[in-house]
Order: C-alpha cells, then sequence, then structure tokens
C-alpha cells in the first residue's frame, strides 16, 4: 500500500472516474497501486499512464516481452516489489 494519500478507487468522481476504466487491471479487476498514488490528481495519472505505454510499446528492435523482461530485472536489481 502507499504512504502517499490515496483516493478510494470506489470514490473516484468527475475526471478520476473518467480514468478509471484506462488504468484498472481487468485481471484483478483493481487499480494497481502505481496508478492509485495519482488518484489525487488525475493529470498526472494520464501523464504516467502515457509514459507507461510509450515506454512498454513494442518497436521494431525490442518487442513488448522483452522490454516487460528490462523493466522485470531493473527491478529486481533495484529490490522494487512493484
Amino acid at each position: 500500500m502507499a504512504w502517499i494519500e490515496t483516493l478510494r478507487e470506489d470514490g473516484w468522481t468527475g475526471e478520476l472516474a473518467d480514468r478509471y476504466n484506462t488504468v484498472v487491471d481487468p485481471e484483478h479487476d483493481r487499480v494497481d497501486n502505481i496508478m492509485q498514488i495519482h488518484s489525487l490528481s488525475p493529470r498526472s495519472m494520464q501523464a504516467h499512464q502515457g509514459l507507461y505505454m510509450s515506454a512498454m510499446a513494442g518497436t521494431k528492435s525490442l518487442r513488448k516481452v522483452e522490454r516487460e523482461l528490462v523493466a522485470l530485472v531493473v527491478s529486481l536489481a533495484n529490490r522494487c516489489d512493484y
């Protein structure tokens, strides 16, 4: 759980509620903590998601699965739980 103040996803309204379907994890039917921390600023949530999508999109040189593996190794090296 994030130590940053957040709004529970069942209480999201307005612009934040509009973003819900774009950030919910459909497999687990919840919003990951990494996105939940942006609940006080929907614009930062949108920017974070845009950066993630841009960084993780497949290219001619690296497929998405390869980018995910690089992210996993970096997270492990940094002892990051996410």
